[in-house]
């Protein structure tokens, strides 16, 4: 099986060979080839499309959430973040033209190059094929992230979102322990978040913020997951199964 094969199948979709070798060349590709063309193009044609199918989803599946909320967990759906996440677990990076520049600095894992290749595959998708086939692609791909209402509320911005909740439960203040490795071209970063001197969450990412971002994100699954524990844990025991 070749790359390309191996990649539609994990997409779940055709494309045409041209389309798609378009919609994986990054820009640093094509500067170093002559100028040839760019994914930038259909990555603005995909991001329409993402951005209607997830807006009609949510609309349809909760009639009763006001205009604000919608816009916040549709802004966590399409957000650069979610978008690299599924990138990399569909392993999109290995299949990305990259300048020479950009493979030195691990551009196959950096969060912007993911987001936008997946926007591209969008586009590519719908012109090979038709809006709905393109609509199912999305509402694969971003389905799981739908489902979980929670963290969509918080995933605009999960920094924000800690801060919040720490403030409201009188938790103390936030401190990050970051700490970077590796060389300067493919430097990692690792971050802890602490809440008077006790780890919450952690993270890692190609830069601080996002390592920081990834730490928050944890925190908050951990601390409302034991809400979720004592409310259980509290709660009166079913007559059905008393006595």
């Amino acid at each position: 099986m070749s790359s390309t094969e191996e990649l539609l199948k994990r997409l779940g979709v055709s494309i045409d060979a041209e389309t798609l070798r378009l919609a994986l060349t990054h820009r640093s590709y094509a500067y170093e080839n002559g100028g040839i063309p760019t994914n930038e193009r259909l990555e603005f044609l995909g991001d329409s499309i993402l951005g209607f199918s997830v807006t009609d989803s949510l609309y349809r599946d909760n009639p009763a959430l006001p205009e604000g909320e919608l816009a916040k967990r549709r802004s966590a759906v399409v957000s650069t973040r979610a978008l690299a996440g599924i990138g990399r677990d569909l392993g999109i990076g290995e299949f990305i033209y990259l300048g020479q520049g950009e493979r030195l600095t691990d551009g196959k894992n950096k969060s912007s190059i993911l987001a936008d290749t997946m926007e591209a595959l969008i586009g590519a998708t719908y012109l090979s094929n038709d809006i709905e086939t393109a609509r199912q692609l999305v509402m694969r791909l971003v389905g799981p992230l739908l489902k979980d209402a929670a963290a969509l509320g918080a995933g605009t911005d999960w920094k924000t979102s800690m801060q919040e909740l720490a403030a409201s439960r009188q938790l103390g203040s936030i401190y990050y322990a970051v700490e970077g490795s590796g060389p300067d071209h493919a430097r990692t970063f690792e971050a802890v978040l602490q809440i008077s001197g006790t780890a919450y969450g952690k993270g890692a990412g190609h830069s601080k913020k996002e390592a920081e971002q990834e730490a928050a994100a944890d925190a908050w699954r951990t601390l409302n997951s034991k809400v979720t524990l004592n409310s259980k844990a509290d709660a009166p025991a079913d007559p059905a199964h008393s006595a």
